[in-house]
């Protein structure tokens, strides 16, 4: 990605965490600025805008735990200047994965997992357009078949994005969409093959049977595949994400994690709950509805663009419209 992309995603990024910052760092900024000295009370208030922000309890102790120590540590007197150490201690709750992208590079098989209503449809096409767009063969597969509309919506992604989309009839065995699927990945010799699925927990006998069956037709049929699993969940739900997140790891183990709709919410921290206390990175994030608004996580831009203020983004947006 050119840096003027990467910038304009940037912008976009601080734009869309607005009621995360507003929700966690108006609150940060009136603890550093407003307390005189470094003690309990002090800590109490940064655990309290934390968990508020859905970092949860667990990750919220972890990295004011770190804080305390780079506190002591570093001799800090001063509330003031604990900023960048609580920034440095969020960003040690983040994962590096080097090969987080590896199935773009690579014959592979992605399986996008998720409940209805999430967002899961959408990201696979936006995710299938970008990766044609760079220079990769997609093809879809529609194993969805428990709703008619998901394997519309996914048809209608693939005229849109100039892929092909492997579908049956709403009701059909999904692992026979698989297996049509994967066959037809091979004929047409593609780079990348996207499967939705059904995301039912409210029956998770049946889904875990539903996923087992999908996952025994790529092994047997496509094993020589990289195989990535990616669940999406909608980051307006908080807590409840990290949750779904959970149980399906469960069912089916999950690779990376795709956070949608962090435009729309004030609980952007859930990202960093999510890798704290899972150990499974985001890998992507949505923040807006066009199709460069799904992008792929970056630790380090995503903590800035969080605690980016309002005068900084705007002159960083007309530093960058005079270039």
């Amino acid at each position: 990605m050119c840096e003027e992309k990467k910038q304009g995603f940037f912008r976009r990024l601080v734009a869309g965490l607005a009621k995360t910052r507003d929700n966690i760092v108006s609150g940060m900024d009136y603890v550093f600025n407003g307390f005189t000295h470094i003690d309990e009370e002090f800590y109490e208030e940064l655990e309290e805008i934390l968990i508020m922000g859905d970092l949860g309890v667990q990750t919220t102790a972890d990295i004011l735990d770190r804080l305390r120590t780079d506190v002591a540590e570093q001799k800090v007197k001063s509330p003031s200047a604990c900023k960048d150490l609580l920034k440095d201690s969020i960003k040690a709750q983040m994962l590096p994965d080097e090969n987080a992208y590896r199935f773009e590079t690579e014959r592979s098989v992605v399986v996008v997992i998720g409940v209805n209503g999430v967002g899961k449809t959408t990201s696979i096409g936006k995710l299938a357009a970008q990766l044609k767009e760079d220079g990769r063969k997609v093809v879809l597969a529609a194993a969805d078949t428990f709703r008619a509309a998901a394997i519309d919506q996914l048809k209608l992604w693939g005229d849109r994005s100039g892929v092909d989309v492997i579908a049956q009839n709403e009701g059909s065995d999904p692992a026979a969409v698989i297996y049509d699927a994967v066959a037809a990945s091979k004929a047409r010799n593609a780079d990348v093959l996207i499967c939705d699925t059904a995301g039912r927990l409210h029956n998770k006998k049946n889904l875990m049977n539903e996923l087992g069956k999908i996952d025994r037709v790529i092994q047997r049929e496509y094993g020589e595949a990289y195989r990535e699993n990616l669940i999406v969940v909608d980051a307006t739900t908080g807590q409840n994400a990290l949750n779904q997140v959970r149980q399906f790891h469960e069912l089916m183990h999950v690779d990376g994690v795709i956070l949608t709709k962090l435009d729309g919410t004030a609980k952007g921290g859930i990202a960093i709950a999510i890798e704290a206390q899972m150990g499974i990175p985001v890998k992507y994030i949505g923040v807006g509805e066009a199709i460069g608004d799904l992008q792929k996580f970056d630790a380090d831009r995503f903590i800035e663009a969080l605690f980016e203020t309002g005068a900084t983004a705007s002159t960083s947006e007309e530093s960058e419209g005079a270039e």
